[in-house]
């Protein structure tokens, strides 16, 4: 874990999910002595995570309470980092600039990245600048090779070609980061529900023979500083554990996590993990 040199007396607020990402931020805060704050989300941060440590608890919807921390711990950056849910409109809670801020995202913003485009542009028309994990992080992004000892063999390959055709088709329409596929057939495509349980549900699907491959690549419009593919030690259990042989994922547009123990487990269990170039990722639809 290696951590970029920012201004270490800049006040920043973590708006946190949950998973290692927002753990590791805040280690490097603390080790820093930088001065920070979380705003935790009910029923989606991990208690744990801000145990011990400054935060306040938001329901999605209370942005002028947010707006308010910012300003009275004097916030000059925000980061975002760790998986969220995406809320349904019934249970979001607004106060009244939330509200304003529902009513300017309208109903164009369907995609989830679409959605995180405006909602920056509109936390940095406040005059706070949002930041990426990797710009903290600076060893967070998925190098472009095989990192494990385990190689994508001949159908591995036609495998994550396959998967790119897939997610290259979806691109456009601003859905899901990752499929998985086995011999050419696609078990499942990420859509709400998150790569973790399209991991599982490709388990339930797996037909006999060799193991499938997860493929996670970014879209061509992702939203870097909120939204990167990420990959790490839980992803890896649940492909193990789902019968899956390897996990394919765009070099320096994904994050993977605790890279050195990823690349044990991988190597333990016999998964590969490798980045691919850009080039190679995104197909024209």
């Amino acid at each position: 874990m290696v951590e970029n040199a920012p201004p270490k007396n800049v006040p920043i607020a973590l708006l946190a999910g949950r998973g290692d990402l927002p753990r590791n931020l805040i280690q490097i805060f603390q080790k820093q002595s930088r001065p920070f704050f979380i705003v935790a989300f009910h029923d989606q941060t991990d208690k744990a995570i801000v145990k011990d440590t400054p935060h306040e608890w938001l329901h999605f919807g209370e942005v002028g309470k947010a707006l308010k921390i910012f300003h009275d711990h004097q916030i000059k950056e925000i980061v975002m980092a760790g998986n969220i849910t995406r809320p349904t409109l019934r249970s979001l809670r607004p106060d009244w600039i939330g509200v304003k801020w529902l009513a300017r995202l309208g109903t164009k913003a369907l995609g989830d990245d679409s959605i995180l485009k405006k909602v920056i542009s509109m936390i940095e028309g406040e005059s706070f600048k949002v930041v990426a994990p990797h710009d903290i992080l600076n060893d967070l992004l998925a190098p472009e090779e095989v990192i494990t000892l385990a190689r994508p063999d001949d159908q591995a390959w036609q495998d994550i070609e396959r998967g790119v055709e897939v997610l290259s088709a979806l691109d456009p329409v601003d859905v899901g980061q990752a499929t998985v596929v086995q011999e050419g057939l696609v078990l499942g495509v990420e859509a709400i529900e998150g790569t973790e349980a399209l991991i599982k549900r490709a388990g339930e699907l797996k037909r006999d023979g060799i193991g499938g491959v997860l493929v996670k690549l970014s879209k061509r419009q992702q939203e870097v500083r909120a939204d990167l593919p990420t990959i790490g030690i839980e992803t890896l259990k649940q492909s193990y554990e789902s019968g899956l042989r390897g996990i394919a994922y765009e070099a320096g547009r994904s994050i993977l996590l605790n890279k050195e123990d990823a690349i044990k487990y991988a190597n333990e269990k016999g998964l590969f993990l490798i980045g691919l170039a850009s080039h190679q990722c995104h197909k024209n639809p």
